[in-house]
């Protein structure tokens, strides 16, 4: 008998993997667990049912979460990360010399112990010593802090469950509070493409221009996320996505990178037109 993981992206549409073996299966304090494996996709984590990473394409979306603003300020000395419990990003955070520190915050121990066990060609890099981590709820932590970082990570997971407070205003306002002078923030911003998932990146985008002087949004095309187009917001104190970009500042420290590079920079800022009109709908103020 065949066995398939299926995630809804709509009540009509679905994404069906076949699994060769189901190498976990837990309900932690706040979620569902299940780690698969696959011959099309390798190893993959679900949470509560919805796929968060595959070996095959998470390359394409922590390039994209984690190089883009690394390029517009090759400075950034101290960065939280909120979410991002399976480690991706900050295996790709520890390849920057320059860091000073990194901070991680997850609200689910149980998803990096997981991960270190499943899925470590991803979580490899947890034992760097300049990260802390904090096993906390991200927006209780930021509350906290104030001018205490260069760049904030906002990897978290749907807008509902354990990642619903991270879509909220009062999150975005107490992130912009928490960033230098000199501050980018990055989240995962949904995908345009469905109906449901287009009013919450809708939403994400009208709390953060709200919040942010600058707010500019960028896409990367990741196979196993619903519709397979996704979204990531940039939004900054002072720095401009690709105004600011020097190409060969990035390109001279060296980093090989499977998806992201300085061209393709420019280019995940130009969007569809079709999302443009739904980022000015908000904009303008016509949609809430």
């Amino acid at each position: 008998m065949d066995l398939w993981f299926s995630e809804y992206h709509t009540d009509s549409v679905r994404l069906s993997i076949k699994v060769t073996k189901q190498l976990y299966s837990a309900h932690s304090d706040f979620q569902q667990i299940d780690v698969f494996s696959s011959k099309e996709f390798g190893r993959f984590l679900t949470l509560d049912g919805y796929m968060m990473l595959t070996e095959r394409d998470e390359f394409i979306y922590h390039d994209m979460i984690i190089h883009v603003p690394m390029a517009v300020n090759p400075d950034i000395k101290r960065v939280l990360v909120i979410g991002a419990g399976d480690g991706g990003a900050i295996r790709e955070l520890c390849r920057y010399t320059q860091l000073d520190k990194i901070d991680l915050v997850e609200i689910d121990e149980e998803v990096v112990k997981v991960c270190k066990e499943f899925l470590p060609t991803t979580a490899c890099s947890f034992d760097d010593k300049r990260l802390t981590v904090y096993f906390q709820d991200g927006l209780k932590f930021i509350r906290k802090c104030h001018n205490c970082y260069d760049l904030i990570i906002v990897d978290s997971t749907d807008p509902f469950g354990p990642g619903e407070d991270l879509f909220t205003k009062e999150f975005y306002g107490n992130c912009y509070k928490a960033l230098s002078d000199n501050g980018i923030m990055v989240n995962q911003h949904e995908s345009p493409f469905y109906k449901n998932d287009a009013i919450a990146m809708q939403r994400a985008h009208k709390r953060i221009v709200e919040t942010f002087p600058i707010s500019k949004v960028y896409q990367a095309h990741i196979p196993t996320y619903p519709s397979g187009h996704w979204l990531f917001g940039f939004a900054s104190k002072k720095f401009h996505p690709t105004n600011d970009l020097n190409p060969a500042k990035w390109n001279s420290l060296g980093l090989d990178t499977k998806y992201y590079n300085t061209q393709l920079h420019y280019g995940s800022f130009a969007l569809p037109t079709y999302v443009e009109e739904m980022l000015r709908e908000v904009e303008s103020g016509e949609k809430v």
